[in-house]
Parts: C-alpha cells; structure tokens; sequence
C-alpha cells in the first residue's frame, strides 16, 4: 500500500509531534504546518521534531499556503489551535481568529479549492461541554447543573447541587450526546472548529471526525507556558521548588490521559470509516482529584512539597468533568494502554532535561487583573 500524504497542523506541538511520529513510523509522508507561536516555543523549532516529516513554518490563517500545500495532501489533521481558558477570556480577538477563523480558513479551501483530500481530524476538547453529567443520589436522576453561583463558591460550598432540592449531586461519565456548555471563549471556539468541520464534511461528504481531548499529559508539553495543561503546570512549579497552586479545596477531578494514548487513537482514525462524522471523547473514563495530581508529581519528583489548597475559585472552572469512552472503544477498537502513574513518571523523568521558567505568578495577577480570580 502506498504511503499517504498526510499534513499535521500544529505538528511541532505536544500532541501534534507525537502524532507525526507515529505516521511516519507507520510510513507516512507527513507535512508538519505550525507557526511556531513564542508562547508555546519560545527557543524556536522543538528539538524534537521527526526528521523524516516535512517542515513548513506558517500559519492555517494564510490561504495562499495552505492552498498550495492541500494540493498534495490526502489527510488532514487540524490540530493548530490557541490553547487556554482563562487567557481566552480577554485575549478573546486572538483565540477566536487562531481557532475559528483558521478553521473557518482550512474548510474553505476544502470547498471551494476542492483538492483531494479523503479525511479530515479536528481537534475538539472536553472545556466545551462546561460541568460533566451528573446524578441525583435521591432518585438517580441525570442532569447537567451547569456553573455553580459565585455566592455558593464564596461560603466555599464546592460541590454542585440540585437547583431545586438543594442536595449534592454526584459526577457520571459525560457521553458525546450531552450539549456543549461553554463556559470559555476557548471553549466555544473549540466547539465552533469541531461543529464546523462535521458540518462541512456532511454537507460535501468530505469525512470528518472531531476528537473531543480530555487533560492530556506527557513529555513536550511546553513547562514555561502558565497556560498549558495542569500538569505541566505543577511540573513547572515542583522544579522551581514553589508549590503547586490548586484553587478550591483540591477535590474537583478532571479525566487525565497520556499523550502516547491520544496519538494512537488519532492514527487510527484514518483508516477506520466508522467514526466518519463522528465526535468522540479521548479520555480513561477515570476521573482524579487535581490536588492528587500535584501530590503524585511531587512524589515521583522525590519532593516534600504539599500543594498550596487556596481555597479560591477562578470564574468559569467547573467541577467534575470525566469522560464516557463507550463510542471511541465500540467504534474503533480503542482502549487508554498507558497507567496514569505511569505517565506521571515519563513527564517527570523527560523534565529532568528541560529547561522550565515559572511563569505562573504573572499569569495569577493577570487574571486578577482582569476580574477572573
């Protein structure tokens, strides 16, 4: 079987350079897009990029190049994307213009410019569907909450409640099939980029597939961005000998998956025809507390640093949120392979050799700043 030409947008970032990775070992030619944004590379191109893809340094929002680099491209993973909640609260121009206007880019060509491309792959996020799916214990009844009252957060009353009884309700696994409740403007442009690429792909049977990301975690994830993922965040913090900051009292639990897992599930959504027009939740279905993250990392980093618990809450942070994973295991045959202590111990021992600039203070007084913490 030939190889297929495939272009990775975003492909010198976390997630993207281990998906290329894994085309190229599987023989691919791959195209990586990235705009190599100071933020997330600040050094520049990653030392880590593979070798045997082809590099271009540009931008989804430049329609020239894109175009131009379509005409020879059989798949396309969409994965270039401005990532973070809080700073998308008021950098709101840049994160809608990164996300939906480049997607908005990217689709247009397709239509319009009409170059062979078999399969589109966006990537979605778990942010967009706000608080997950919850339980009444009273009478098992489901029903989404949505955000707690600034007042409730204030008395420091953290769990969600039933808007009517009053009691706390306990957090089940969120399905595809529940409605997106954005609470972000990075979540809302990450629920445009998945609704407008299945609505495209439907309407000019171009297949597409949008993969709702849960936390994702491992190496490469850049530890001087105060506005990545969690985990990086504490990796950060615990090498530069701070603690790690938790807002609330540290029970709020988010689903945490390993890079190498989300790779693997993006390589073989190319060839499976199943989950074509699909959305699919990328997580364990595990849920953990994010004060349990950043004592694990402490441990495995052999540190005697306990989190600083702050006991404040951020506007917008929702509580639980886990994944339902039923889809992606009956449709595609996936399941997670890698142990979250596991993956914990593979991002601490790649941190060892890179550098890590805790920027996480100004990140704080920016978003006191804007009225957000």
């Amino acid at each position: 079987m030939a190889a297929e030409r495939i272009l990775v947008t975003g492909g010198a970032g976390f997630i993207g350079s281990f998906l290329v990775d894994r085309l190229v070992e599987q023989g691919e030619k791959v195209t990586i897009l990235d705009c190599l944004d100071p933020q997330v590379h600040p050094a520049g191109k990653p030392d880590y990029l593979n070798p045997h893809a082809e590099f271009i340094q540009g931008n989804v929002l430049d329609r020239n190049l894109l175009a131009q680099i379509l005409k020879r491209v059989d798949v396309v993973y969409h994965l270039a994307s401005a990532v973070g909640v809080g700073q998308s609260q008021y950098q709101i121009e840049h994160y809608v213009s990164a996300n939906t206007q480049a997607t908005a880019v990217l689709l247009d060509v397709l239509v319009n410019d009409r170059p062979a491309v078999r399969k589109v792959v966006v990537a979605a996020s778990m942010s967009s569907y706000g608080e997950g799916l919850y339980e009444a214990p009273s009478n098992g009844v489901r029903l989404r909450p949505g955000l707690r009252p600034e007042a409730q957060l204030a008395r420091h009353d953290w769990e969600p409640r039933h808007p009517v009884s009053g009691e706390v309700l306990h957090p089940i696994p969120t399905p595809e099939s529940e409605v997106f409740q954005s609470n972000s403007i990075y979540a809302m442009t990450k629920a445009h980029q998945e609704e407008m690429t299945l609505l495209i792909g439907k309407t000019y049977s171009i297949p597409s597939v949008a993969t709702r990301f849960f936390n994702v975690f491992g190496p490469r994830q850049s530890l001087s961005n105060p506005y990545t993922g969690v985990a990086a965040i504490f990796m950060s913090r615990l090498k530069n000998n701070q603690p790690p900051v938790v807002y609330e009292d540290g029970n709020q639990t988010r689903d945490f998956i390993s890079v190498h897992d989300v790779a693997r599930a993006l390589a073989m959504i190319k060839d499976n025809s199943a989950v074509d027009y699909q959305a699919l939740n990328v997580g364990t279905g595990k849920p953990i507390e994010i004060a349990e993250v950043a004592r694990t990392i402490a441990r495995v980093c052999d540190k005697q640093i306990e989190p600083d618990i702050q006991m404040k809450f951020r506007k917008g942070d929702v509580r639980h949120c886990y994944a339902d994973i039923t889809r992606i295991q009956t449709l595609l045959g996936w399941n997670p392979q890698v142990k979250y202590e596991e993956g914990i111990r593979e991002l601490v021992a790649w941190s060892e050799k890179v550098e890590a600039e805790d920027h996480f203070e100004q990140a704080s007084a920016e978003l006191r700043a804007k009225g957000l913490l």
